[in-house]
């Protein structure tokens, strides 16, 4: 705009156009196809590998303890849990969706694996060893038989025929809380140690944001590599106050959060060691544990869903067609049934976190991803050299999750570029999804937290556990409401297919459709001609 005295020239008309509609985000460094140079690509894969040790290590940590293991069992257990990570990631990435998306543990898993940890059954075992061995093969037994399900819903194409119905519309709600739901490990994880929380956050935005603002240098370093540069200085921060005694005199619970010698993986560690299938014993099988276990998956499939499509937007790829996806489910069914034989504790789904680094890093590329999964797999078997950055105390993978869930969540938000969102239609089923995705596992969680059992609670424990389980997850009650009415709200009115951003989409319903499709995610090795994508 001219500057200068006199009244304002009239806005020139293009400026007056609304930003244009983009099929594959622009701006992003690298995108699925192009690997970065070698270095740099070992260097961002570390960083995602970094990102995904947070959840990695909390859920054994909250688990293992209740399940009677000490130092010893939580170390092998955060060992299993990196090394089958690796495996997954690697299938996801050579022949499941092919997008650069972490397969690590997922907190959706935890209600059932409690459930089986108080269940009668092992209340009178007196060794704490063998209790926790118990547990452990009884939660194995659980998720072998959950695995079926992504793995049929997945390989049989029942979920393409699903997701063939999925609108941008009904994606935004689905994709947003699969970010913004996961608010309750954000924040209030930093404030569980706020000296080095709080840093942590401040400083990461300072490198990624401001930093290379101010310099305008031509190569991004600060804000490609703003979580290694940030968690390092923090970490050593932290070290620094651990060894300076300043919390000689706290609360022990203050010291396991913000003490860089707590969480006894470093001394519990073997030098070298490999995970194997059957490690703990063989599985045992439960018919109950079994079908909340398979709640969970179901629910699991759901939220990785919005996890791929928020993926595959910062990959800059092409919006993911359905038979791919349906196949990613499948490899991600399989990832669970590994997490089963070799005893994770958990399952599997996309790591949110990791989608969110995309974001970050501009960097969509799936080398490097597949370059973390090495990582994964090279520290799991290096048990001590592992451990050592699996002590980073969780605060700062909090600080790091209050960035990435945020990304994760504004892609969703992105998808309402295609609608068209001066419609009644629209603002009806936005609203009232986010909202009842917000408001019906708050209820759920709230009544658990009080109570000490979900609002479900009658005799058959594992119908309990399905129904509390299903109910407490954002992203699949904001993508269930919105899903349904987006397909049952006048769906043959040619202007609210419009409104919905169904044709947007149109293209890539089937495979072939669009060319782009072929290079982002066909299969390697020719696999194409055994495994036709439709």
């Amino acid at each position: 705009m001219a500057g200068g005295g006199g009244a304002a020239p009239a806005p020139k008309p293009d400026e007056l156009q609304p930003h244009p509609v983009k099929d594959q985000l622009p701006n992003v460094s690298y995108c699925i196809t192009s690997p970065p140079p070698w270095p740099e690509a070992i260097l961002l894969g570390f960083q995602h590998f970094l990102v995904m040790l947070g959840t990695t290590v909390i859920i054994p940590t909250a688990l293992v303890p209740q399940m009677g293991g000490g130092n010893d069992e939580k170390a092998r257990v955060v060992q299993t849990l990196l090394f089958v990570a690796g495996i997954n990631t690697l299938f996801q990435t050579l022949f499941g969706t092919r997008l650069p998306a972490v397969i690590g543990g997922s907190y959706t898993f935890v209600v059932p694996t409690i459930s089986i940890i108080l269940a009668g059954r092992y209340s009178d075992v007196v060794d704490p060893h063998e209790k926790f061995l118990r547990i452990m093969r009884g939660t194995q037994g659980a998720l072998i038989v959950a695995s079926t399900l992504q793995i049929i819903v997945g390989f049989s194409g029942l979920w393409r025929n699903v997701t063939r119905f999925l609108s941008p519309l009904a994606a935004v709600p689905l994709v947003a809380l699969a970010g913004f739901g996961l608010y309750e490990l954000g924040f209030p994880g930093v404030a569980k140690c706020i000296e080095i929380g709080l840093p942590q956050i401040i400083l990461l935005v300072v490198f990624s944001q401001y930093i290379p603002h101010a310099l305008h240098s031509e190569k991004p370093v600060f804000d490609r590599f703003a979580v290694i540069f940030s968690v390092a200085i923090v970490w050593l921060y932290a070290y620094f106050l651990t060894v300076g005694g300043a919390y000689k005199h706290s609360p022990p619970k203050t010291q396991l959060h913000c003490r860089t010698d707590r969480s006894g993986l470093v001394g519990g560690s073997p030098w070298i060691r490999i995970p194997y299938p059957f490690q703990w014993g063989a599985p045992t099988f439960d018919a109950g544990e079994a079908f909340a276990m398979m709640a969970a998956s179901f629910v699991s499939l759901v939220e990785s869903t919005g996890a791929f499509i928020a993926v595959t937007r910062y990959a800059s790829a092409t919006p993911l067609p359905p038979s791919v996806l349906s196949r990613g489910i499948g490899w991600q069914g399989i990832g669970i049934l590994l997490d089963g034989l070799f005893g994770t504790v958990n399952g599997s789904s996309v790591s949110v976190e990791n989608a969110g680094l995309l974001a970050l890093t501009r960097v969509g590329s799936r080398r490097v991803v597949q370059i973390s999964a090495g990582f994964m797999i090279f520290f799991s078997i290096l048990g001590k050299f592992g451990a050592v950055f699996a002590s980073i105390p969780a605060p700062i993978f909090a600080a790091l999750y209050c960035l990435f869930f945020a990304y994760v969540g504004a892609a969703g938000l992105s998808f309402l570029q295609f609608c068209n969102l001066n419609s009644f239609r629209t603002k009806f089923i936005l609203g009232l999804s986010v909202f009842m995705g917000l408001s019906v596992p708050q209820y759920f969680n709230e009544y658990t937290s009080v109570a000490g059992y979900g609002p479900v609670h009658t005799k058959a424990r594992w119908f309990n556990d399905i129904i509390n389980v299903i109910f407490s997850s954002k992203p699949f009650v904001a993508g269930l409401v919105a899903f349904f009415l987006d397909n049952t709200l006048h769906r043959h009115n040619e202007a609210a297919r419009k409104d919905r951003g169904y044709h947007w989409w149109k293209k890539f319903r089937s495979f072939k459709a669009d060319t782009r499709s072929e290079e982002f995610y066909s299969l390697p090795f020719n696999l194409n001609k055994f495994f036709p994508s439709v």
